[in-house]
Protein backbone atom coordinates (compact mmCIF):
# COMPACT_ATOMS: atom_id res chain seq x y z
CA UNK A 1 0.00 0.00 0.00
CA UNK A 2 1.36 3.42 -0.87
CA UNK A 3 1.62 6.10 1.81
CA UNK A 4 0.02 8.80 -0.28
CA UNK A 5 -3.03 10.63 1.04
CA UNK A 6 -4.66 9.70 -2.27
CA UNK A 7 -4.34 5.96 -1.69
CA UNK A 8 -8.03 5.45 -0.87
CA UNK A 9 -8.99 7.43 -3.96
CA UNK A 10 -6.62 5.45 -6.16
CA UNK A 11 -7.97 2.19 -4.79
CA UNK A 12 -11.56 3.22 -5.49
CA UNK A 13 -10.91 4.75 -8.92
CA UNK A 14 -12.49 2.58 -11.67
CA UNK A 15 -9.69 1.31 -13.89
CA UNK A 16 -9.31 0.18 -17.49
CA UNK A 17 -6.39 -2.08 -18.26
CA UNK A 18 -5.18 -2.38 -21.85
CA UNK A 19 -1.75 -3.94 -21.36
CA UNK A 20 -1.84 -7.23 -19.48
CA UNK A 21 -0.69 -10.59 -20.81
CA UNK A 22 -2.86 -13.42 -19.52
CA UNK A 23 0.11 -15.78 -19.53
CA UNK A 24 1.92 -13.16 -17.46
CA UNK A 25 -0.61 -13.54 -14.66
CA UNK A 26 0.44 -17.15 -14.06
CA UNK A 27 1.43 -17.06 -10.40
CA UNK A 28 4.01 -19.56 -9.10
CA UNK A 29 1.33 -21.19 -6.95
CA UNK A 30 -0.98 -21.76 -9.91
CA UNK A 31 1.97 -22.78 -12.09
CA UNK A 32 2.94 -25.55 -9.68
CA UNK A 33 -0.69 -26.61 -9.30
CA UNK A 34 -1.06 -26.98 -13.07
CA UNK A 35 2.30 -28.73 -13.39
CA UNK A 36 1.24 -31.31 -10.83
CA UNK A 37 -2.18 -31.75 -12.41
CA UNK A 38 -0.71 -32.18 -15.90
CA UNK A 39 2.27 -34.32 -14.81
CA UNK A 40 4.86 -31.81 -15.98
CA UNK A 41 8.30 -31.70 -14.35
CA UNK A 42 9.73 -28.19 -14.14
CA UNK A 43 12.84 -28.53 -11.96
CA UNK A 44 14.83 -30.09 -14.81
CA UNK A 45 14.21 -26.99 -16.96
CA UNK A 46 15.83 -24.59 -14.48
CA UNK A 47 16.86 -24.84 -10.80
CA UNK A 48 14.62 -21.86 -9.98
CA UNK A 49 11.61 -24.15 -10.52
CA UNK A 50 12.47 -26.08 -7.35
CA UNK A 51 9.59 -24.40 -5.48
CA UNK A 52 7.18 -21.45 -5.75
CA UNK A 53 9.34 -19.55 -3.25
CA UNK A 54 12.53 -20.12 -5.24
CA UNK A 55 10.80 -19.02 -8.41
CA UNK A 56 9.51 -15.81 -6.85
CA UNK A 57 13.01 -15.04 -5.63
CA UNK A 58 14.38 -15.53 -9.15
CA UNK A 59 11.73 -13.16 -10.52
CA UNK A 60 13.32 -10.41 -8.41
CA UNK A 61 16.52 -10.61 -10.45
CA UNK A 62 15.60 -10.40 -14.13
CA UNK A 63 18.47 -8.89 -16.08
CA UNK A 64 16.55 -8.14 -19.28
CA UNK A 65 13.41 -8.85 -21.30
CA UNK A 66 14.98 -12.00 -22.71
CA UNK A 67 15.90 -13.23 -19.22
CA UNK A 68 12.26 -12.82 -18.18
CA UNK A 69 10.98 -14.53 -21.33
CA UNK A 70 13.05 -17.62 -20.53
CA UNK A 71 10.90 -18.20 -17.42
CA UNK A 72 7.74 -16.94 -19.08
CA UNK A 73 7.77 -19.62 -21.77
CA UNK A 74 8.78 -22.43 -19.43
CA UNK A 75 5.92 -21.48 -17.13
CA UNK A 76 3.28 -21.50 -19.83
CA UNK A 77 4.26 -25.05 -20.79
CA UNK A 78 1.99 -26.10 -17.90
CA UNK A 79 -1.04 -24.79 -19.79
CA UNK A 80 -2.50 -27.77 -21.64
CA UNK A 81 -6.27 -28.05 -21.27
CA UNK A 82 -9.13 -25.63 -21.79
CA UNK A 83 -9.77 -25.61 -18.04
CA UNK A 84 -6.16 -24.51 -17.45
CA UNK A 85 -6.66 -21.43 -19.60
CA UNK A 86 -9.98 -20.64 -18.01
CA UNK A 87 -8.49 -20.95 -14.52
CA UNK A 88 -5.54 -18.74 -15.44
CA UNK A 89 -7.74 -15.94 -16.79
CA UNK A 90 -10.27 -16.27 -13.98
CA UNK A 91 -7.49 -15.86 -11.40
CA UNK A 92 -6.51 -12.61 -13.09
CA UNK A 93 -10.07 -11.30 -13.30
CA UNK A 94 -10.80 -11.96 -9.63
CA UNK A 95 -7.61 -10.15 -8.67
CA UNK A 96 -8.44 -7.32 -11.07
CA UNK A 97 -11.86 -6.95 -9.45
CA UNK A 98 -10.22 -6.30 -6.09
CA UNK A 99 -8.27 -3.47 -7.74
CA UNK A 100 -11.48 -1.94 -9.18
CA UNK A 101 -10.75 -2.91 -12.77
CA UNK A 102 -13.99 -2.39 -14.70
CA UNK A 103 -12.72 -3.04 -18.22
CA UNK A 104 -9.81 -5.26 -19.27
CA UNK A 105 -8.33 -5.70 -22.73
CA UNK A 106 -5.96 -8.63 -22.33
CA UNK A 107 -3.22 -10.02 -24.54
CA UNK A 108 -2.41 -13.66 -25.17
CA UNK A 109 0.11 -15.49 -27.37
CA UNK A 110 -1.54 -18.18 -29.55
CA UNK A 111 1.73 -19.16 -31.24
CA UNK A 112 3.33 -20.00 -27.90
CA UNK A 113 0.66 -22.66 -27.39
CA UNK A 114 -0.03 -23.99 -30.89
CA UNK A 115 3.72 -24.32 -31.42
CA UNK A 116 3.84 -26.98 -28.68
CA UNK A 117 0.78 -28.87 -29.83
CA UNK A 118 -2.08 -27.17 -28.02
CA UNK A 119 -5.04 -26.48 -30.30
CA UNK A 120 -5.83 -22.85 -30.99
CA UNK A 121 -9.48 -23.49 -30.08
CA UNK A 122 -8.46 -24.86 -26.68
CA UNK A 123 -6.71 -21.60 -25.82
CA UNK A 124 -9.43 -19.24 -27.03
CA UNK A 125 -12.32 -21.29 -25.67
CA UNK A 126 -10.76 -21.38 -22.20
CA UNK A 127 -10.00 -17.67 -22.13
CA UNK A 128 -13.43 -16.79 -23.52
CA UNK A 129 -15.19 -18.76 -20.78
CA UNK A 130 -13.32 -16.77 -18.16
CA UNK A 131 -14.24 -13.52 -19.96
CA UNK A 132 -17.91 -14.49 -19.92
CA UNK A 133 -17.71 -15.27 -16.20
CA UNK A 134 -15.97 -11.94 -15.57
CA UNK A 135 -18.86 -10.10 -17.19
CA UNK A 136 -21.59 -12.12 -15.49
CA UNK A 137 -20.12 -12.45 -12.00
CA UNK A 138 -17.75 -9.51 -11.63
CA UNK A 139 -19.17 -6.83 -13.91
CA UNK A 140 -15.88 -6.55 -15.81
CA UNK A 141 -16.14 -6.06 -19.56
CA UNK A 142 -13.32 -7.64 -21.54
CA UNK A 143 -11.59 -7.83 -24.90
CA UNK A 144 -9.19 -10.56 -26.04
CA UNK A 145 -6.20 -9.49 -28.16
CA UNK A 146 -3.92 -12.16 -29.70
CA UNK A 147 -0.30 -11.16 -30.33
CA UNK A 148 2.28 -12.24 -32.86
CA UNK A 149 5.59 -13.29 -31.31
CA UNK A 150 8.58 -11.30 -32.51
CA UNK A 151 11.13 -14.00 -31.76
CA UNK A 152 9.48 -16.45 -34.15
CA UNK A 153 10.03 -16.37 -37.95
CA UNK A 154 7.95 -13.64 -39.56
CA UNK A 155 6.61 -16.08 -42.14
CA UNK A 156 4.74 -17.89 -39.37
CA UNK A 157 2.60 -14.81 -38.69
CA UNK A 158 0.25 -15.21 -41.72
CA UNK A 159 -0.40 -18.80 -40.63
CA UNK A 160 -1.29 -17.60 -37.14
CA UNK A 161 -3.42 -14.81 -38.61
CA UNK A 162 -5.37 -17.31 -40.69
CA UNK A 163 -6.27 -19.16 -37.48
CA UNK A 164 -7.35 -15.95 -35.79
CA UNK A 165 -9.18 -14.37 -38.72
CA UNK A 166 -12.66 -15.91 -38.23
CA UNK A 167 -12.65 -14.82 -34.58
CA UNK A 168 -11.31 -11.38 -35.47
CA UNK A 169 -14.06 -11.00 -38.05
CA UNK A 170 -16.80 -12.07 -35.65
CA UNK A 171 -15.57 -9.83 -32.84
CA UNK A 172 -14.71 -12.74 -30.58
CA UNK A 173 -11.18 -11.32 -30.71
CA UNK A 174 -10.83 -7.54 -30.61
CA UNK A 175 -7.71 -6.95 -32.69
CA UNK A 176 -4.06 -7.92 -33.07
CA UNK A 177 -0.88 -7.11 -31.17
CA UNK A 178 2.87 -7.68 -31.43
CA UNK A 179 5.06 -8.64 -28.47
CA UNK A 180 8.13 -10.61 -27.28
CA UNK A 181 11.79 -9.68 -27.94
CA UNK A 182 11.90 -6.15 -29.35
CA UNK A 183 15.64 -5.71 -29.95
CA UNK A 184 16.59 -6.71 -33.48
CA UNK A 185 12.96 -7.14 -34.47
CA UNK A 186 11.76 -3.83 -35.95
CA UNK A 187 8.01 -3.46 -36.48
CA UNK A 188 8.25 -3.19 -40.27
CA UNK A 189 8.96 -6.95 -40.47
CA UNK A 190 5.25 -7.48 -39.73
CA UNK A 191 3.98 -4.87 -42.20
CA UNK A 192 2.41 -7.40 -44.58
CA UNK A 193 0.17 -9.10 -42.03
CA UNK A 194 -0.74 -5.78 -40.40
CA UNK A 195 -1.78 -4.29 -43.74
CA UNK A 196 -3.97 -7.33 -44.40
CA UNK A 197 -5.55 -6.78 -41.00
CA UNK A 198 -6.07 -3.08 -41.70
CA UNK A 199 -7.76 -3.82 -45.02
CA UNK A 200 -10.18 -6.08 -43.18
CA UNK A 201 -10.99 -3.41 -40.59
CA UNK A 202 -9.18 -5.21 -37.76
CA UNK A 203 -7.80 -3.08 -34.92
CA UNK A 204 -4.04 -2.98 -34.37
CA UNK A 205 -1.58 -2.31 -31.57
CA UNK A 206 2.08 -3.23 -31.00
CA UNK A 207 4.81 -3.17 -28.38
CA UNK A 208 7.29 -0.47 -29.34
CA UNK A 209 9.81 1.68 -27.51
CA UNK A 210 10.23 -0.57 -24.46
CA UNK A 211 13.78 -1.83 -24.92
CA UNK A 212 13.80 -0.75 -28.55
CA UNK A 213 14.52 2.85 -29.67
CA UNK A 214 12.02 5.60 -30.40
CA UNK A 215 12.47 4.82 -34.12
CA UNK A 216 10.52 1.60 -33.51
CA UNK A 217 7.56 3.68 -32.34
CA UNK A 218 7.69 5.85 -35.43
CA UNK A 219 8.00 2.75 -37.60
CA UNK A 220 5.06 1.01 -35.91
CA UNK A 221 2.88 4.06 -36.46
CA UNK A 222 3.92 4.50 -40.09
CA UNK A 223 4.41 0.94 -41.33
CA UNK A 224 1.84 -0.94 -39.20
CA UNK A 225 -0.60 1.96 -38.79
CA UNK A 226 -1.18 1.00 -35.15
CA UNK A 227 -3.94 2.62 -33.13
CA UNK A 228 -2.21 2.20 -29.76
CA UNK A 229 1.41 2.10 -28.57
CA UNK A 230 2.28 -0.53 -25.97
CA UNK A 231 4.99 0.56 -23.51
CA UNK A 232 6.19 3.51 -25.60
CA UNK A 233 8.49 4.95 -22.95
CA UNK A 234 11.05 6.02 -25.58
CA UNK A 235 8.48 8.32 -27.15
CA UNK A 236 9.82 11.10 -24.92
CA UNK A 237 13.10 10.96 -26.91
CA UNK A 238 11.43 12.56 -29.95
CA UNK A 239 9.59 15.86 -29.44
CA UNK A 240 8.10 15.88 -32.94
CA UNK A 241 6.75 12.34 -32.65
CA UNK A 242 5.43 13.02 -29.17
CA UNK A 243 3.54 16.01 -30.52
CA UNK A 244 2.06 13.88 -33.31
CA UNK A 245 0.94 11.17 -30.89
CA UNK A 246 -0.65 13.80 -28.64
CA UNK A 247 -2.47 15.47 -31.54
CA UNK A 248 -3.79 12.13 -32.83
CA UNK A 249 -4.82 11.10 -29.31
CA UNK A 250 -3.06 7.75 -29.65
CA UNK A 251 -3.01 5.94 -26.33
CA UNK A 252 0.31 4.80 -24.84
CA UNK A 253 -0.19 1.81 -22.54
CA UNK A 254 2.52 2.22 -19.89
CA UNK A 255 3.68 -0.50 -17.46
CA UNK A 256 5.80 1.16 -14.74
CA UNK A 257 6.76 -1.76 -12.49
CA UNK A 258 7.53 -3.90 -15.54
CA UNK A 259 9.90 -1.23 -16.87
CA UNK A 260 11.79 -1.22 -13.58
CA UNK A 261 11.89 -5.01 -13.18
CA UNK A 262 13.22 -5.46 -16.74
CA UNK A 263 15.79 -2.70 -16.22
CA UNK A 264 14.45 -0.36 -18.88
CA UNK A 265 14.70 2.28 -16.14
CA UNK A 266 16.19 2.10 -12.64
CA UNK A 267 13.24 3.72 -10.88
CA UNK A 268 9.64 4.63 -11.67
CA UNK A 269 10.51 8.31 -11.32
CA UNK A 270 12.65 8.01 -14.47
CA UNK A 271 9.60 7.26 -16.60
CA UNK A 272 8.15 10.09 -18.74
CA UNK A 273 4.89 10.31 -16.78
CA UNK A 274 5.26 14.04 -16.09
CA UNK A 275 6.50 14.70 -19.63
CA UNK A 276 3.50 12.96 -21.15
CA UNK A 277 1.10 14.89 -18.91
CA UNK A 278 2.75 18.21 -19.78
CA UNK A 279 2.82 17.44 -23.52
CA UNK A 280 -0.77 16.17 -23.68
CA UNK A 281 0.07 12.54 -24.50
CA UNK A 282 -2.74 10.16 -23.59
CA UNK A 283 -1.56 7.17 -21.59
CA UNK A 284 -2.87 4.50 -19.24
CA UNK A 285 -1.21 2.64 -16.36
CA UNK A 286 -1.11 -1.16 -16.60
CA UNK A 287 0.47 -4.26 -15.04
CA UNK A 288 1.94 -6.09 -18.10
CA UNK A 289 2.96 -9.46 -16.56
CA UNK A 290 1.95 -8.96 -12.93
CA UNK A 291 2.80 -12.42 -11.59
CA UNK A 292 6.39 -11.90 -12.73
CA UNK A 293 6.89 -8.20 -12.01
CA UNK A 294 5.68 -7.94 -8.43
CA UNK A 295 2.58 -5.84 -8.94
CA UNK A 296 -0.95 -5.77 -10.33
CA UNK A 297 -2.60 -2.60 -11.57
CA UNK A 298 -3.23 -1.04 -8.16
CA UNK A 299 0.44 -1.54 -7.27
CA UNK A 300 1.38 0.31 -10.46
CA UNK A 301 -0.99 3.17 -9.66
CA UNK A 302 0.56 3.48 -6.20
CA UNK A 303 4.11 3.35 -7.57
CA UNK A 304 3.34 6.18 -9.99
CA UNK A 305 1.73 8.24 -7.24
CA UNK A 306 4.69 7.84 -4.90
CA UNK A 307 7.10 8.79 -7.69
CA UNK A 308 5.21 11.79 -9.10
CA UNK A 309 2.71 12.96 -6.45
CA UNK A 310 -0.06 13.48 -8.99
CA UNK A 311 -3.25 15.40 -8.28
CA UNK A 312 -6.81 14.09 -8.48
CA UNK A 313 -7.24 16.09 -11.70
CA UNK A 314 -4.21 14.43 -13.24
CA UNK A 315 -5.48 10.98 -12.29
CA UNK A 316 -8.82 11.91 -13.80
CA UNK A 317 -7.01 12.70 -17.06
CA UNK A 318 -5.27 9.32 -16.98
CA UNK A 319 -8.49 7.45 -16.18
CA UNK A 320 -10.42 9.23 -18.92
CA UNK A 321 -7.64 8.65 -21.45
CA UNK A 322 -7.74 4.94 -20.66
CA UNK A 323 -11.46 4.88 -21.43
CA UNK A 324 -11.07 6.90 -24.62
CA UNK A 325 -8.32 4.57 -25.86
CA UNK A 326 -10.23 1.38 -25.08
CA UNK A 327 -11.71 -0.75 -27.84
CA UNK A 328 -15.17 -1.13 -26.31
CA UNK A 329 -18.20 0.57 -27.84
CA UNK A 330 -19.42 4.08 -27.03
CA UNK A 331 -22.17 2.82 -24.76
CA UNK A 332 -19.68 1.00 -22.55
CA UNK A 333 -17.31 3.96 -22.64
CA UNK A 334 -20.06 6.28 -21.43
CA UNK A 335 -20.88 3.91 -18.57
CA UNK A 336 -17.20 3.74 -17.58
CA UNK A 337 -16.87 7.52 -17.65
CA UNK A 338 -19.92 7.84 -15.41
CA UNK A 339 -18.33 5.47 -12.89
CA UNK A 340 -15.14 7.51 -12.90
CA UNK A 341 -17.06 10.77 -12.51
CA UNK A 342 -19.06 9.37 -9.57
CA UNK A 343 -15.88 8.32 -7.79
CA UNK A 344 -14.21 11.68 -8.32
CA UNK A 345 -17.31 13.51 -7.10
CA UNK A 346 -17.45 11.32 -3.99
CA UNK A 347 -13.83 11.98 -3.03
CA UNK A 348 -13.96 15.66 -3.97
CA UNK A 349 -16.86 16.26 -1.61
CA UNK A 350 -15.42 14.16 1.23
Amino acid sequence: MCKSSLHSFLQALPKCEQHMHLEGSLSPDLLFTLASRNNISLASADPAFASPEALLDRYDHFSSLDDFLHYYYIGMSCLIHETDYEQLAWDYFTRAKSDEVVHAEVFFDPQAHTGRGVKYETVVDGFEKACQRAAAELGISTKLIPCFLRHLPVEESPVAFAQMEPDLGSGRLAGIGLDSTEKGNPPQKWKEVYMVAKAKGIRRTAHAGEEGPVEYIREALKELDIERIDHGIRLADDEELMREVAERKILVTMCPLSNVRLRCVKEVKELPIRTFLDKGVNFSINSDDPAYFGGYIQDNYCAVQEAFNLTVKEWERIARAAVAGSWCDDSRKNALLQEIEATITKFSSA
